[in-house]
């Protein structure tokens, strides 16, 4: 019975036993085969067999991955100015990154990274249980394989002819992604696999890259970034819209605190310090999204872009993706203190201007009579009115509504922008009464210009007035007159009666006699030409430009630096010919510069992304007049603060005491234009203010002079550059040319001459050598 018992036992034990058999049978053939199939597949990715998976990077590609970098504007400080970028992104090293910063990541993406080879097979295995059981608890991607995704877009280029099968593609993709991890654990360090994710994710508000991001958020470098600035950042990889704490500032706040918490758990702060930190609001008073309106130097930057592009495409770079570092001659320092100076003065000017013009319009002809039909023309030119016309065709009625019907817009204003509702023909007459200006400073004996303000606001008005705007330089142009016949022989101290001067003209009437500023043709009054200089006397001016000739004149000027055509007639004495503020200067620094005329410029050397030199420059100099012709020039223009009646004699004491200055103030006929040029022994600057128009101006020349709209501006900044120790600007005198001065500048042993110019005593040199 026992036996029988067992026998069946066994038989019924045995038919199982069969099955177990076969099924580890199974699972070792299914083991075995995925042992060989699953390498072949992932080598079959790997080469892309038959262009059934899309192309893979090469090993090339994976040991300089490629990343499209902004490239970046630098001062002679060492500050950045700007960018010039299709992303926004610059690169930090891992060095650069701050210990907190890096606790943070690996706590809340990777806590693994360190020990992982790329793919992390807990996590992975973590994510795949999540999936099945409907309980996802985060992904099994690691740092790596999303840089892997940052760097080579798997998800979205090289698409092989198996994505198109549903469900191979998200398979194949994460294959790439493991192979590309695997070949950049292989390539790279830890820390360089951890700088590079970092530099190429986006944090939104227009930042990629950490650097960006924590310029634009707490304007801080990334080594200074603490934990709690670092988990809100950090927090933005999981969503830079849903969690900015600029558009959602509460979702924000929950996902700094859920970051914290990991912090916490990984063991780097305490739960006190925890605590804490989910008690600070998030500050946002540094934020500020970076674009080529904001920030220094926005003209300067606009203006050498193209430039910049140009230079890139001739070397083989591209200017936007390359990350070359530009380093200019621009001082970070000196251009705040410029763009202060403008800020501060013709905000001020402004408000003079609108109560000067109080419920009239400022746009006249020369007769003082409102322009009929102004802004309809000014619109008419606009890209505004060509899309009205493209979109309704010329002359249709619809554009004239369109042009009076009111909308909202945001407008510029001395006190910030205003949100207001205006037609586009009202957005027009509103813009069309703002004063303009522009303002350039230049070492003269290196020709690094240090600051460069093209106007008021570059977001409003684009327009650069430093070297695109070009206007009657009035006045200042006169020196050019006087430094011609100084080197022609006339002394600075030669005297001239300020008397009528008349030339003979062709046209009619046949002759011209230029008045002085106040109307009138003279007083007859017996001046030196350095006095002549100083006041600026228009008929003292003009009888040097009758006995030297206006070609000499013309000579003279580019010579020393200007560039734009001139006409060799009479009226160029009263600088009737359009220049730039970039030209004046240049020529003024002539002066400063022992005669030597040195083009300004403004980049010093371009770097690659990894600090290569690529290219170095240097200025364009040459000896464009004697050093004692310069000296002389020097001299004359001190007049301006020195002579009785001086047009710069109404600058800051502070200014003046123990420092040599040299100043002219130019003002056209109608006020349309104020000038004032200011050269000391390091630094000359020149400023111009006006209308958007010539048409656009004070009513009186009075308070249109250079000396009210110009010469102010240029007080205020070389005040704040002599108070500023940094610089090492200090006051000081011109140097003297080797030898000395080979004439008396103290007047006393020259001659005067007669209205008819003929010599009362004999002057120490021949009136007869003068060509």
């Amino acid at each position: 019975m026992k036996k029988t018992i067992s026998m069946e036992l066994i038989e019924k034990l045995g038919k199982p036993n069969s099955k177990i058999k076969i099924a580890f049978k199974a699972i070792w053939i299914l083991a075995i085969t995925g042992l060989i199939v699953l390498p072949l597949y992932i080598f079959t990715v790997s080469i892309d067999l038959g262009g059934l998976y899309g192309g893979m990077p090469s090993l090339k590609s994976l040991e300089n991955p490629e990343n499209d970098l902004s490239s970046e504007l630098i001062s002679s400080d060492g500050v950045s100015l700007g960018r010039y970028y299709r992303y926004n992104r610059s690169q930090a090293l891992y060095e650069e990154l701050s210990p907190q910063l890096v606790n943070t990541l690996l706590a809340s993406e990777d806590h693994r990274f360190e020990t992982h080879s790329g793919i992390d097979l807990q996590g992975l295995l973590r994510a795949v249980a999540g999936v099945l059981t409907f309980q996802y608890a985060g992904g099994g991607s690691t740092i790596t394989m999303q840089l892997a995704e940052n760097l080579f877009n798997t998800m979205s280029e090289n698409e092989g002819l198996l994505y198109n099968v549903p469900g191979l593609k998200q398979i194949i993709i994460k294959t790439k992604e493991w192979i590309i991890a695997a070949r950049l654990e292989k390539n790279f360090t830890k820390k360089e696999i951890l700088a590079m994710y970092l530099n190429t994710v986006s944090f939104g508000s227009n930042a990629f890259g950490i650097k960006t991001a924590a310029e634009t958020f707490f304007a801080k470098t990334t080594d200074s970034l603490n934990y709690q600035e670092s988990a809100v950042i950090i927090g933005l990889l999981q969503g830079t819209t849903a969690f900015s704490p600029v558009y959602n500032y509460d979702r924000s706040i929950a996902k700094r605190n859920q970051v914290l918490n990991k912090i916490y758990r990984h063991g780097h702060i305490d739960k006190t310090e925890l605590d804490s930190l989910k008690q600070l609001p998030i500050d946002l008073s540094s934020y500020g999204v970076s674009n080529h309106n904001t920030g220094l130097a926005t003209y300067f930057r606009s203006m050498i872009k193209t430039e910049l592009t140009l230079w890139a495409r001739e070397h083989g770079y591209d200017l936007y993706e390359d990350g070359l570092k530009i380093y200019t001659t621009i001082d970070s320092r000196m251009q705040k203190y410029a763009e202060e100076a403008v800020e501060k003065h013709m905000a001020d000017l402004q408000k003079v201007f609108n109560e000067h013009w109080k419920g009239q319009n400022p746009w006249r002809d020369l007769q003082g009579r409102e322009i009929p039909d102004f802004l309809e023309n000014r619109f008419k030119s606009s890209e505004h009115y060509r899309a009205l016309v493209k979109k309704y065709g010329a002359g249709n009625d619809s554009i004239k509504i369109v042009m009076n019907l009111p909308r909202k817009m945001t407008v510029f204003s001395w006190e910030g922008e205003i949100d207001t509702v205006l037609s586009p023909l009202d957005s027009v007459k509103y813009y069309k009464h703002f004063l303009h200006t522009g303002m350039m400073t230049m070492d003269p004996h290196s020709g690094h210009i240090k600051a460069w303000v093209g106007g008021i606001n570059h977001k409003y008005f684009k327009y650069d007035h430093v070297r695109q705007g070009k206007r009657q330089p009035g006045s200042t142009f006169k020196p050019f007159v006087y430094g011609a016949a100084v080197e022609n022989g006339y002394p600075p101290c030669y005297e001239v009666p300020d008397a009528m001067v008349t030339f003979q003209v062709v046209g009619d009437p046949p002759t011209w006699s230029p008045p002085n500023h106040d109307g009138t043709y003279g007083s007859g009054e017996l001046m030196t030409i350095r006095q002549g200089l100083a006041r600026s006397v228009n008929t003292v001016t003009a009888f040097l430009m009758q006995q030297i000739q206006p070609q000499n004149v013309v000579d003279f000027a580019h010579r020393v630096g200007i560039e734009s055509e001139l006409e060799a007639v009479p009226s160029l004495c009263l600088g009737v010919n359009d220049v730039s503020i970039f030209e004046l200067v240049g020529a003024y620094s002539t002066f400063a510069n022992m005669g030597i005329s040195t083009k300004p410029y403004y980049i010093s050397r371009i770097e690659d992304k990894n600090g290569n030199v690529i290219e170095n420059f240097v200025p364009k100099t040459k000896q464009a007049i004697s050093p004692q012709t310069a000296y002389k020039m020097l001299y004359m223009l001190r007049g301006g603060v020195e002579e009785q009646g001086g047009s710069s004699q109404g600058l800051s004491m502070e200014l003046k005491i123990d420092n040599e200055i040299g100043g002219k103030t130019g003002t056209t006929n109608n006020a349309s234009d104020g000038w004032y040029m200011g050269v000391t022994k390091d630094l000359v600057s020149g400023v111009w203010v006006g209308g958007d128009e010539r048409s656009i101006h004070f009513r009186n020349w009075s308070l249109g002079q250079g000396s009210k709209t110009a010469r102010p501006i240029w007080d205020q900044y070389m005040r704040s550059v002599y108070s500023d120790p940094t610089l090492g600007y200090e006051k000081g005198k011109f140097q003297q040319p080797p030898g000395g001065i080979d004439v008396a500048l103290d007047c006393s042993r020259y001659g005067t001459v007669n209205s008819d110019s003929t010599v009362v005593e004999e002057p120490a040199w021949d009136p007869n050598s003068i060509n």
